[in-house]
């Protein structure tokens, strides 16, 4: 399935404790893309990966939910305040999958 990444982002951005959010796809070998989303999270926020997977759960079709959540400082943006997935996608490389 096509997942547009501005969807997911947009419910992604409606979590109180959430500040900038972003998603890129990933690798998988069981169904060729993921969505992974990376989260920026409100200071002192207790915030987790199951949270934002059952928030976005809770307002998307299945097929459209999020596999992964990566946490970040901030979300790497052109001057023009474009996403740069291209780093993203770097970041994915430095960040251990967790087991399922």
């Amino acid at each position: 399935f096509q997942i547009a990444p501005a969807d997911l982002e947009a419910v992604l951005i409606t979590h109180p404790d959430i500040l900038d959010a972003a998603v890129t796809g990933a690798a998988d070998k069981d169904a060729g893309e993921i969505p992974v989303a990376f989260v920026v999270r409100r200071r002192g926020s207790n915030l987790n990966e199951e949270d934002v997977i059952k928030h976005v759960a809770a307002q998307v079709a299945p097929y459209k939910k999020v596999r992964r959540v990566v946490f970040t400082e901030g979300i790497p943006r052109s001057p023009a305040g474009k996403i740069l997935r291209r780093e993203l996608r770097s970041l994915m490389k430095f960040t251990p999958t967790p087991r399922l």
